[in-house]
């Protein structure tokens, strides 16, 4: 630490609007013209950026994780009290811990063993058999079907849906036959899964999410996928079927994975791609096209109809241009 040792914090802010009670983070050079025009109490800083700065920091190695920690030490997520209200349901041999909350209107079935300061929010659905470990946190409306794990200190978003039917269907002649769903979903310690995201219980097999896991709001994860520790997903990705991720892996936004792939740990993969293959090696992956004016890529839309017949003719003139060449050697 730089400065006053003495100097009181109370809350963080950005920049911009912070004041001397309130500390403040700079996690990138593009912030630098802030930081020198704010009114923070204290600001965390990398010694790089720490140099340019005469008020109170706090000098880390990484500004935005120390902020992260600092933040929650500051600013602790309420905690309900214990107790069952009066319009929940819950099944007479479920096991409710005593330290734990049951929110109203929230229901919880035959065989569910809801561990030690769980909250269940309100309107919440807990099916037969689920087991849900300590200090998990479920908010508002979420559904967690039967038979289904979630571990210890995860936090589960309003509106999510843990171990709906995944998409299993058998082609009968016209029709479709329902293949039913026999798996679970198994999620480990430290989840964070975001609002409305759906995650599909395995067909035969298990789908499990590892430990520290991160997944954005409305990502929908199918049967029996797999993914690894610590990996992040950001909002409305979907991961087909039976596909195997990582750990340590990121998705951006809006990336869409096709069935049975397997995906190597610490692979990064840009906002909008699609992944039609396995990934067998980490690294920064991206397929995406960017935006460009309408007319643009009107024209360019229009020669990729003709790419395969552009393919042979340059393969007809190389042909050629080989056959010229050998035939007027010197």
């Amino acid at each position: 630490m730089r400065g006053n040792p003495g100097t009181e914090v109370d809350h963080v802010a950005p920049l911009h609007r912070a004041g001397p009670r309130a500390i403040a983070f700079v996690a990138s050079q593009r912030y630098l013209d802030e930081l020198s025009r704010t009114g923070a109490g204290v600001v965390i800083l990398s010694s790089r950026d720490a140099a340019g700065y005469a008020g109170n920091a706090l000098i880390v190695d990484n500004p935005h994780a120390c902020f992260a920690k600092i933040a929650q030490l500051l600013h602790p997520p309420y905690t309900q009290p214990a107790g069952v209200a009066p319009t929940a349901q819950i099944a007479p041999d479920a096991r409710v811990a005593a330290s734990a909350t049951v929110a109203a209107f929230a229901s919880i079935e035959a065989g569910a063993v809801i561990g030690e300061y769980v909250v269940v929010g309100p309107g919440c659905h807990i099916g037969r058999n689920v087991e849900i470990g300590e200090d998990t946190r479920l908010l508002a409306n979420v559904v967690v079907a039967h038979d289904c794990h979630l571990g210890r200190c995860c936090l589960v978003q309003a509106g999510a849906v843990i171990g709906t039917d995944g998409f299993g269907f058998a082609r009968d002649g016209e029709r479709w036959q329902k293949v039913p769903q026999l798996g679970r979903v198994v999620i480990g310690d430290d989840v964070e899964i975001g609002a409305n995201t759906t995650i599909d219980r395995g067909a035969l097999d298990d789908t499990v999410i590892g430990n520290g896991v991160k997944l954005d709001n409305q990502v929908h994860i199918a049967h029996n996928v797999r993914i690894g520790d610590h990996t992040a997903i950001a909002a409305c990705v979907g991961i087909a079927g039976s596909t195997t991720i990582g750990a340590r892996c990121t998705f951006g936004g809006h990336i869409g994975i096709i069935d049975h792939l397997t995906i190597a740990d610490d692979v990064h993969v840009t906002a909008g791609s699609l992944v039609t293959s396995s990934i067998t090696h980490a690294g920064i992956y991206s397929s995406s096209l960017k935006a460009q004016p309408v007319e643009e890529w009107r024209r360019n839309a229009a020669r990729l109809h003709h790419l395969d017949e552009l393919a042979h003719r340059v393969r007809d003139l190389e042909a050629m241009l080989k056959k010229f060449t050998q035939e007027h050697k010197p």
